[in-house]
């Protein structure tokens, strides 16, 4: 299968969690640019592309929705 586009993030630690969280769920992925981001950060261009099979797409997105509701649960309590 094909690896596809999965998301783009934003900094080291968000890629940190992206990938552990893929690893803890079976999921094989692939970083593109995963070293270049922290040498030259703010380029947008140089950002890091987690990138997974075709077939595991589905269950990543819903992987990393999950992740992003759990952050955004936490900052609406502050």
């Amino acid at each position: 299968m094909p690896m596809i586009h999965l998301t783009e993030p934003q900094s080291m630690g968000e890629l940190a969690m992206i990938t552990s969280l893929l690893e803890g769920s079976g999921i094989p992925y692939m970083v593109q640019n995963e070293h270049m981001s922290s040498l030259y950060p703010g380029l947008p261009i140089l950002n890091s592309h987690v990138m997974v099979d075709e077939r595991d797409r589905l269950r990543a997105e819903v992987l990393l929705s999950r992740l992003r509701l759990s952050v955004r649960d936490v900052s609406s309590q502050l």
